[in-house]
């Protein structure tokens, strides 16, 4: 974040790519939430969906299923 959304997005987005954290909801979180900063908003919205389907408790499940629900079309 203190380089800006893009490179924070890069920098998930070689982490996802190595395989490690794939089952990891806050890894999807997290890009969805850049991807929402820069405007990728179909970006944004896929990493919520496997951010929520990853996701297992009920407190995480409602953050995730708000931030889908306030995505701009």
């Amino acid at each position: 974040m203190r380089d800006g959304p893009a490179a924070g997005l890069d920098l998930v987005d070689a982490i996802l790519a190595n395989g490690d954290l794939d089952d990891y909801h806050l890894a999807h979180s997290a890009r969805a939430e850049l991807c929402r900063r820069l405007g990728r908003m179909p970006e944004a919205r896929a990493s919520y969906e496997r951010a929520l389907a990853l996701a297992l408790q009920a407190p995480e499940r409602r953050f995730l299923e708000r931030r889908l629900r306030d995505l701009p079309a």
